[in-house]
């Protein structure tokens, strides 16, 4: 439960919108990145997909560190 996955998106070297396993959702930075966010957060099929990142990502490899 300590392990959090981070998906941040970024345009010329600003983020404006990140993914976090914790919250469960997307987070807009900008006026973009709240709209994005609010498109991606509608979308039951690619947050399920964010969330299995972290399953996929994290816990298989916690262990070897």
């Amino acid at each position: 439960n300590d392990i959090e996955y981070i998906r941040s998106t970024y345009y010329n070297m600003v983020e404006y919108a990140r993914f976090s396993s914790s919250l469960g959702k997307f987070v807009g930075y900008t006026e973009y990145g709240l709209k994005q966010a609010e498109y991606w957060n509608k979308d039951p099929s690619y947050l399920a997909a964010m969330k299995a990142q972290k399953e996929r990502y994290c816990k298989l490899t916690v262990d070897i560190d």
